[in-house]
C-alpha cells in the first residue's frame, strides 16, 4: 500500500502536534501533556472545517492565534532556509517566516477536508540522555482500517521551561530535512535568489513535497 494515500492524515500530524507546550519534570509528565494537548487540538481544528471552507482567511487567523504563542516558528524556518538564512535580510527572514507558517496552515486546511476518520495515540515520551533539555515523543496514527503509522517528533526545552514541538520524523522522513531540501532545491533552481524562492513559497503541496518524499522512502 502507498503510503502517500494518507498523505493528509501526515500532513494533520505535523501540524496539530506544532501547537504542544507543556511544562513536565518526567517523561509521563511530558506524555500526558502532550496527549492532552493533541486531542484538544483534534477537536478544536476539526470545529474549524467549515470556517476554512467559507472563509480561508479567518481559519488562518484563528489557526495563527492558536498556535503563535506555543510554536516557535522563526525557530523552525530558520532550519528549513539552513545556510541560505544568513545571505537573507531580516526583512526577508520575516517575510518566510509568515510564508512558511501559511503554507503549513494551509496543507492542514486541505489535509481536513479530504481526510477520513483516524486517531492518535500518543505512546510515551523519552528524554535525550545527554541534554534534558530535549526529548523525542512517539506516537502513531491509527486509521479507519486500522492501519497504523509511527510518528515521532523531537520537543526542546525553551528558555521559560516550557517545551516545544521543533521536528516530526513520519515512517522514518524527517520532516524537517525534507523542507530544507525543498528549499535548497529552489535556491538551486533559481540561482541563490532568496526573494524568488520566498515568494514562490505559496503551494502547500510544492512547499512541502511530502507525498514524494515518503513514497520514495516507502520504495527503497
Amino acid at each position: 500500500m502507498a503510503v502517500a494515500r494518507y498523505r493528509s492524515i501526515f500532513l494533520f500530524v505535523f501540524l496539530s502536534l506544532l501547537a504542544v507546550s507543556v511544562q513536565a519534570d518526567t517523561e509521563e509528565q511530558l506524555r500526558a501533556y502532550v496527549n492532552d494537548n493533541t486531542q484538544r487540538m483534534v477537536e478544536q481544528l476539526n470545529r474549524e472545517r467549515e470556517s476554512y471552507q467559507d472563509d480561508a482567511d479567518l481559519f488562518y487567523s484563528s489557526m495563527n492565534q492558536t498556535m503563535d504563542g506555543f510554536v516557535d516558528f522563526r525557530r523552525i524556518a530558520a532550519r528549513v532556509m539552513g545556510r541560505y538564512a544568513r545571505q537573507a535580510s531580516p526583512e526577508q527572514r520575516d517575510q518566510f517566516v509568515e510564508k512558511f507558517k501559511r503554507s503549513l496552515f494551509e496543507s492542514y486546511a486541505q489535509a481536513l477536508v479530504e481526510s477520513r476518520n483516524f486517531r492518535i495515540e500518543v505512546l510515551g515520551a523519552t528524554f535525550n540522555p545527554r541534554d534534558d533539555n530535549r526529548a523525542s515523543v512517539d506516537m502513531q496514527v491509527i486509521t479507519e482500517t486500522g492501519n497504523r503509522y509511527p510518528v515521532t517528533y523531537s520537543m526542546y526545552r525553551a528558555k521559560n521551561d516550557q517545551w516545544m514541538m521543533e521536528n516530526v520524523i513520519v515512517e522514518g522522513v524527517n520532516i524537517g530535512l525534507a523542507f530544507r531540501d525543498r528549499f535548497s532545491q529552489e535556491m538551486e533552481a533559481n540561482r541563490d535568489q532568496v526573494q524568488v524562492v520566498i515568494d514562490g513559497w505559496n503551494d502547500p503541496a510544492d512547499s512541502l513535497n511530502l507525498e514524494q518524499v515518503i513514497d520514495e522512502k516507502a520504495g527503497q
